[in-house]
């Protein structure tokens, strides 16, 4: 059983790593693995729901335009003018980009999922991850020069980083990384491709919680252990959230990069020594 500890250390990893670029499915594998417990996907996705809780606090007004934006859409439908609309009105047209953007990802996720439980929460396959995270990272740097943003923005574009947010699903992949680096790749301007990807990440991590509902219910972990690695994700997932946005601003991805690389390659090394 995991002890409070434990439970708030995981949380704050949770919480710095899902939002920077460094994969937080691996980095919790590895401190699992340093700590010397085993917590599975249902407590994973109790810290995941911890940083949807930062992403709501710290992007809520977004959302609430969202919101708005998506149930006019919906009158739009209905009267037939649905294309005319979503080109009128920047929320509505950011709603429709994330609900297309979140189908690749269910679909990879449900195909995924038994896979990633046993097969890919190896070590091994963490560090390879996280070497790819590093590449995917280092290329995204030189191809960041794009200006587009929600009314430039095609579903088409919003299906492709729904796919790669898809394949973070493998621990070591990073989701802000790969959907970041995917955004700035095909054009999108740097800040709005850092926000678009933490509001692409809300469906993805409800999906998973509703996924993992059974799970979490039958969790043998006590329950102060439970609320404070809770608590301690949405802490650190904030601020996390507040560094990126300005770090995107003007800093290079370059030294998530390095740092993806190194403990990539460390967690390999290690590995292959130890077992």
């Amino acid at each position: 059983m995991i002890d409070i500890l434990s439970a708030i250390i995981l949380g704050a990893v949770q919480g710095i790593s899902e939002f920077l670029p460094i994969s937080s499915s691996g980095h919790l594998v590895l401190i699992q693995q340093l700590l010397g417990v085993q917590t599975g996907l249902a407590f994973d996705t109790i810290l995941h729901l911890g940083t949807l809780v930062a992403i709501f606090s710290f992007f809520w007004k977004d959302i609430l335009r969202l919101i708005g934006g998506f149930i006019g859409s919906l009158k739009d439908i209905t009267e037939g003018n649905f294309k005319k609309g979503i080109q009128k009105n920047v929320s509505k047209k950011f709603a429709w980009l994330l609900i297309i953007g979140t189908i690749p990802t269910g679909i990879l996720g449900i195909l995924f999922k038994d896979a990633i439980e046993t097969v890919f929460r190896g070590t091994i396959f963490v560090g390879v991850f996280l070497l790819i995270t590093g590449i995917i990272l280092y290329y995204s740097q030189r191809h960041s020069s794009g200006k587009i943003t929600t009314k430039e923005m095609s579903f088409t574009q919003s299906i492709i980083i729904g796919i790669c947010q898809g394949l973070a699903i493998f621990p070591g992949i990073s989701r802000s990384g790969a959907t970041i680096a995917s955004g700035l790749c095909i054009g999108l301007e740097r800040e709005y491709a850092a926000r678009y990807s933490f509001l692409l990440s809300i469906p993805a991590v409800m999906g998973a919680g509703l996924i993992q509902i059974k799970d979490i219910v039958s969790l043998d972990m006590s329950i102060t252990a439970l609320i404070a690695g809770f608590i301690s994700s949405i802490i650190f997932g904030y601020y996390s959230i507040k560094l990126l946005i300005k770090m995107i601003k003007g800093w290079s991805l370059d030294i998530f990069a390095y740092y993806c690389w190194i403990v990539g390659i460390l967690t390999i090394i290690l590995t292959l020594i130890f077992g």
